[in-house]
């Protein structure tokens, strides 16, 4: 009887004791704290062509009509981004030089007679990589361009094939280069490609110095203009535009806005813009894009103490909130899957005050605590058969 009876309680131990570690369970609504904005403009995706908005500080990257296309003068982006991988650049430094040789003065005066965008150069003038990035993003100069990939991997050929594999390693699938120019209209892309060329490169903190230049000064050029358009106005610092017949109007624009005490930027890029001189309808499609995204963000306080659901075993349940004020910037079309919720395991005690998991919001870098609002105890082995 005793052996009997001694069976029977490890079994029905046996039975109880996955009761005695069952986790807590929270229940929330997160999406209904995103909801409700009221009404924001539509985006102003151009009419024509194709065009593609990101806001690294708030997740974003959309794309309109994203369909493979020439890019004219967005190409020397690549070209500036694989040569600051081989020759890294600081804010300061010149980098190495090269002389001007005959060779370089005959194909300056090919391609301006071809119609590309140039920079005077003259046989013995000393370049250095600073004065060629200049001339290349400012001015678009394709001469420059090419001195770059001589100077890079010894000959254009090289450096294209440079441009193609970085491309590929950066993801950039629908991107191939021709030329290191984009006269070629064989160099092509799509508009989400060339935005995620431009955040990269815009990492750069002497990019970012070059491209926020109206004009620069070259050796033997001298004062040369930017062909980017709507640079230094309306808060746009770059970063690079384009035309030729066959790609029409291109334009990577880059604005800065402020959210949360830091200046952001957020970069709008159209291509195949026709009219007039096809830049200025490009530039200002590009500014139109950015301003309406900027249009779809909203700021939401979120206070402290305010409720996100409840934690706890069955009936057994406890109030969870934010454990301080929070201001939130969030991208409108993304609201409803703004916000996601990871919640801290529990098999024991939640004391009242205790981090109980995190927030996280899309755009928002830091995670948000929540805490519990009272106190709860796990029920007894007793109390969950009873």
């Amino acid at each position: 009887m005793v052996l009997g009876l001694a069976i029977a309680a490890g079994l029905i131990v046996a039975m109880q004791l996955p009761l005695m570690h069952q986790r807590a369970v929270a229940r929330h609504d997160l999406v209904s704290m995103f909801n409700g904005v009221g009404d924001v403009p539509p985006l102003a995706w151009p009419s024509a062509g194709s065009a593609a908005l990101d806001i690294p500080a708030l997740g974003v990257a959309e794309g309109w009509n994203n369909r493979v296309m020439p890019i004219a003068s967005l190409t020397k982006m690549m070209t500036a981004y694989v040569t600051l991988k081989k020759l890294p650049l600081a804010i300061g430094e010149t980098g190495p030089c090269t002389t001007v040789t005959e060779n370089d003065v005959l194909a300056y005066q090919f391609e301006k007679l071809a119609g590309q965008s140039t920079a005077l150069v003259v046989v013995g003038e000393q370049l250095c990589e600073l004065d060629l990035l200049n001339g290349l993003l400012v001015h678009s100069a394709g001469n420059y361009a090419d001195m770059l990939a001589s100077m890079v991997a010894g000959s254009p050929e090289a450096f294209i094939a440079s441009m193609n594999s970085t491309a590929m390693a950066l993801g950039l699938h629908a991107t191939h280069y021709d030329d290191v120019t984009g006269f070629s209209p064989l160099s092509v892309s799509t508009a989400l490609d060339q935005a995620k060329l431009a955040v990269l490169l815009m990492r750069s903190p002497l990019v970012r110095a070059i491209v926020k230049q109206p004009s620069v000064t070259l050796p033997v050029a001298g004062l040369v203009n930017s062909f980017t358009p709507l640079v230094g106005t309306e808060n746009v610092v770059g970063v690079k535009s384009g035309r030729t017949d066959e790609a029409g109007g291109c334009d990577v624009l880059a604005l800065t806005f402020e959210q949360g005490g830091l200046t952001r930027i957020i970069y709008a890029v159209v291509l195949g813009q026709r009219g007039g001189d096809l830049l200025t309808p490009a530039g200002a499609a590009a500014l139109a894009l950015a301003q309406s995204g900027l249009a779809n963000r909203v700021e939401l306080t979120i206070a402290k103490g305010t409720t996100v659901g409840r934690i706890g075993w069955g009936a057994r349940t406890v109030t969870f909130g934010f454990a301080r004020d929070h201001l939130v910037t969030f991208w409108v079309p993304h609201a409803s899957l703004s916000a996601t919720l990871r919640m801290k395991h529990f098999s024991t005690t939640i004391r009242k005050g205790e981090v109980v998991g995190w927030v996280h919001v899309r755009g928002v870098a830091k995670r948000m605590a929540v805490v519990a609002q009272g106190m709860v105890s796990p029920p007894t082995i007793w109390q969950r058969v009873l």
